[in-house]
């Protein structure tokens, strides 16, 4: 039986969206899948499709607060919640870190893992700043990247290669039927499959039939 294609597209402006990274990064190699890793623009996302941040909403501002850190707590990631962070998600513009990690993704897709991760580190854990260049070097030399290489991507970032690809994969996102972040597409069949959130993991793999061990699964034991 081959492996099935599981797409995350995310953006690191997006928490829900480190949940689902995290926990789809324990599960791919334990599940029979080919995990990619799809940055896309969750801004391009909500000004198609209409959406509006969860957070204008009073109530559910209130409500999210609890939940992402409850939801954290669950996963076992180490996302924290500022007491203006909804200010900073609406305060700031994550397209210039995505443009980074698209760069990476073109050049080097090694390191498109740890660079999205601490991404969300500094953003999510360290409450600091990842949309102005001081930033963004501040994260690509905890990723392990050459001063050589970030500058080469800090170049692109500006190139229409790469403004383009992120254009074209936030477009592919919100052709799957994805309104928000994360979207999940698993490749059935021959037939995509959308979820939305980070929690509908369990039910993606009913649908590849897979086994769910919950948010932090050990890795099987090898077969004598």
């Amino acid at each position: 039986m081959g492996r099935t294609l599981v797409e995350l597209f995310y953006d690191v402006v997006s928490p829900y969206s480190w949940l689902g990274f995290e926990v789809l990064c324990r599960y791919q190699h334990i599940w029979n899948i080919d995990l990619r890793f799809r940055p896309a623009f969750l801004g391009g996302i909500m000004q198609s499709t209409g959406n509006k941040p969860p957070a204008m909403l009073p109530k559910r501002a209130e409500y999210l607060q609890k939940d992402i850190i409850r939801m954290a707590k669950y996963y076992q990631v180490p996302l924290t919640i500022s007491e203006d962070v909804f200010q900073r998600i609406l305060g700031k513009n994550s397209l210039g870190a995505m443009r980074f990690i698209t760069a990476i993704d073109m050049t080097q897709p090694k390191y498109l893992e740890p660079l999205s991760r601490e991404f969300w580190l500094r953003f999510w854990s360290q409450h600091e700043d990842i949309s102005q260049v001081e930033s963004i070097l501040a994260v690509a030399e905890k990723a392990g990247l050459s001063s050589e290489l970030t500058q080469k991507l800090l170049e692109m970032t500006s190139s229409p290669a790469v403004k383009n690809r992120l254009k074209e994969t936030t477009e592919e996102a919100i052709k799957y039927g994805a309104f928000g972040m994360p979207a999940v597409v698993a490749h059935v069949n021959g037939k995509p499959h959308l979820f939305f959130g980070s929690d509908r993991l369990e039910l993606l793999a009913s649908i590849i039939g897979e086994k769910w061990l919950g948010p932090v699964p050990s890795a099987p034991s090898p077969k004598m």
